[in-house]
């Protein structure tokens, strides 16, 4: 089995929510209680029982109303930095499978869940105030697993969401993204292709969509955040060798 990834059409979103809706049922995951905040939006964001939302967002230019929808949830990365700042503390509490789905286990409980959160670059992970484990989207790696795609994706109806080996998926979005862009000037792939395994084709410009702030300004360090965190990762485990050797010159010796 290889590495899989989703493309994200936003071009063809109606914000239908079936995909919302088919996360909670094959995940088994409960309604969540909400209120009227002012927009469709609902929940308004994500939870440790919502992995993935559809965001609203509406405006005006030059008297043209527009309305632009975008599916959040976790993008598993390929080199995911939450992983990378949970191994420093509790290894294997977050693993990466072969298959491109990153994973959180039972382990969670044993991070801190604010400098996980922080670790992503799109602001996924949240924290279970009782138990404290963490959870996110899990890519259907059990589905995946079993030969069959993820359930949101196959419960669109529009077109918006595709599935499939990595590079088969990155050459979908390419062509799909010369099509869109005969509508649509300034559509593009956003940055992070090389990054991620979910692929997104914006049709407008970043800025009609709502995402997390976090996201928007945090993207481009992606790469910066791993080659941060790497040579801590080193210091970290050089300063334990060193500690141990010391602590055994140390020790009495018959």
């Amino acid at each position: 089995m290889g590495t899989y990834a989703a493309l994200v059409d936003l071009s063809r979103c109606t914000a239908c929510r079936a995909c919302q809706v088919a996360c909670k049922q094959w995940n088994e995951l409960p309604g969540e209680k909400t209120v009227n905040t002012g927009t469709y939006q609902n929940p308004p964001d994500l939870s440790v029982t919502t992995y993935t939302l559809i965001r609203f967002k509406e405006g005006s230019q030059n008297g043209e109303m527009w309305w632009n929808f975008f599916k959040d949830q976790c993008r598993h990365c390929l080199e995911p930095p939450c992983k990378e700042a949970a191994d420093m503390k509790a290894k294997g509490a977050i693993i990466k499978e072969a298959s491109g789905a990153v994973l959180f286990t039972e382990k969670t409980r044993l991070l801190d869940g604010k400098e996980i959160r922080e670790a992503c670059p799109y602001d996924i992970p949240r924290q279970d105030p009782n138990t404290k484990l963490m959870a996110k989207c899990t890519f259907c790696a059990d589905r995946i697993a079993h030969g069959m795609i993820p359930a949101c994706i196959k419960a669109c109806p529009t077109g918006t969401l595709a599935f499939g080996p990595r590079d088969n998926i990155l050459e979908t979005a390419n062509k799909r993204l010369a099509e869109v862009k005969k509508r649509f000037p300034e559509a593009k792939l956003m940055g992070d292709q090389e990054e991620v395994s979910w692929i997104y084709l914006l049709h407008r410009p970043e800025a009609e969509f709502q995402m997390t702030a976090r996201a928007k300004v945090a993207r481009p360090v992606v790469v910066a955040r791993r080659s941060l965190l790497r040579p801590f990762g080193v210091l970290v485990a050089g300063a334990a060798v060193l500690g141990s050797a010391r602590a055994d010159s140390d020790s009495p010796r018959e």
